[in-house]
């Protein structure tokens, strides 16, 4: 079609959208800037468990785990969270104390 875009693979779909944040490691105060996505359709702040590792974040055990459901319904495959990670995360000047929830992979 004559005048139309093909999309290339650097464009996101338009309900993609991504951020540079700071994240700081509260136990060692260092930190690591990243790239999020800031729309996931997730219903909480998640991280991978590969991240959260070889980025040396201090995993935290849930005493009790969280089931995971994907969009559909189903239960996820990888299976409940375990962990949780605390950080500042740090955006424009603003800083802010969170916890994050560490999905395996």
């Amino acid at each position: 079609m004559e005048g139309s875009k093909k999309e290339t693979r650097k464009e996101r779909p338009l309900w993609e959208v991504t951020v540079k944040i700071g994240l700081e490691k509260i136990d060692m105060q260092e930190g690591v800037t990243v790239e999020v996505l800031l729309d996931s359709r997730a219903m909480e702040l998640v991280m991978s468990s590969e991240f959260a590792r070889k980025q040396g974040f201090k995993l935290k055990r849930l005493e009790r785990p969280m089931n995971v459901r994907n969009i559909d319904g189903s239960l996820n495959k990888e299976g409940p969270i375990e962990h949780t990670v605390e950080v500042n995360i740090y955006y424009q000047g603003h800083r802010e104390r969170i916890k994050i929830d560490v999905i395996e992979e």
